[in-house]
């Protein structure tokens, strides 16, 4: 997937987001962390000591004043438009290498089976945000844009564990061998009879691969979180207006904080009657950890003193391996699982994640 020549880029119509949802729901109430702080003295510190409730409890949060303006997050929502527009052997020209555990690229429609029998109304592509990486690039000015607010996001969760910020950016690094990429999704629109097929869900509940994920302004109400992933926490929804981004810790930092940054449980269900006859467009980022990031339990103070560090089945000692061979593993294990495994998962050098949270 490539963006746009600028000739291109100068032809696109302009894109309007639908309306939010009238209907009343129960919206889940997230920590907000302004990034306007994050390089004035003593901001980081402010940042991680506000986010540790918020990572530890619940694994998701809101960010304002992340330095992309509304013309720079639309313009490359017309970019996903445009490309789900197109006949689908064009799209297939740039799918992913899915079977190497490679998402950047197109993903079709139906690659993944959400129940039974039933593969998801899903369409996705990406583009790789990493010099290292390989395949269709970003133009620099968005690569660079969309370099820095990943970055912010992240270096708060080693503060949060009284660790330097090295511990998770020397992992990141914009020049290293790394998948993080920005994704549009598309997904379609279903019948009523569909729906109730596919019991109402776009996505199962699911942890997300990789260190965070983004996701920007998005009026259509369809994702969901599981305060602390516990069975009797009810689904919440996520409400994602204009000015702002919702993160959600991913399964790399929970593994490398012992489980306790909390991976946040999530889903994607059918839309309010209201917005159901709309296809739902998406625009996240998708962090992932590079080759030189080991996958090992970090040696943190807090952890030690909260016992972390003692706690049976909370990985690592059993051959370090990179990161990215765990992220690229999950996703090769996507195609391969079946949907009614319980147990689906991956486990590698101690570390192990569900594949579901129903």
């Amino acid at each position: 997937m490539a963006e746009p020549t600028q000739t291109q880029s100068q032809n696109l119509l302009p894109y309007h987001h639908p309306p939010e949802t009238k209907e009343r729901l129960q919206y889940a109430n997230l920590t907000t962390i302004d990034l306007g702080e994050f390089d004035k003295p003593g901001g980081k510190e402010r940042l991680a000591a506000q986010l540790t409730v918020a990572v530890h409890n619940v694994g998701f949060f809101y960010v304002t004043n992340f330095g992309l303006n509304p013309d720079e997050i639309n313009r490359q929502y017309a970019i996903g438009r445009e490309f789900f527009a197109l006949p689908e052997d064009v799209r297939r020209s740039y799918r992913a290498p899915l079977e190497e555990g490679i998402y950047n690229g197109y993903q079709p429609l139906g690659s993944i089976e959400v129940l039974p029998g039933l593969s998801c109304i899903k369409m996705s592509g990406s583009i790789p945000t990493s010099s290292g990486s390989t395949g269709p690039r970003l133009s620099a000015s968005t690569a660079t844009s969309t370099r820095t607010l990943p970055s912010s996001c992240c270096a708060s969760s080693p503060l949060v564990l009284e660790l330097p910020e090295q511990h998770i950016s020397d992992g990141h690094l914009y020049e290293s061998n790394c998948d993080s990429g920005l994704r549009y999704i598309n997904y379609r629109a279903r019948s009523a009879e569909a729906n109730e097929r596919f019991q109402d869900l776009y996505s199962r509940g699911h942890t997300d691969n990789g260190t965070t994920t983004l996701l920007f302004q998005q009026p259509v109400a369809a994702l969901q979180v599981r305060k602390g992933g516990r069975e009797e926490s009810p689904w919440e929804w996520i409400r994602v207006p204009e000015g702002v981004v919702s993160v959600n810790v991913a399964d790399v930092l929970s593994m490398l904080s012992g489980g306790y940054l909390r991976s946040g449980v999530h889903r994607v269900v059918v839309p309010p009657e209201d917005q159901r006859a709309r296809d739902q467009l998406g625009l996240l980022y998708f962090v992932r950890p590079s080759d030189r990031l080991p996958l090992r339990r970090w040696d943190s103070p807090l952890l030690r003193r909260l016992g972390y560090c003692e706690e049976e089945g909370k990985g690592g000692g059993e051959g370090e391996v990179p990161a990215l061979e765990w992220t690229r593993a999950r996703i090769r294990n996507n195609w391969s699982r079946s949907p009614t495994d319980a147990d689906a998962g991956v486990s590698m050098a101690g570390f192990s994640v569900k594949q579901f949270y129903d």
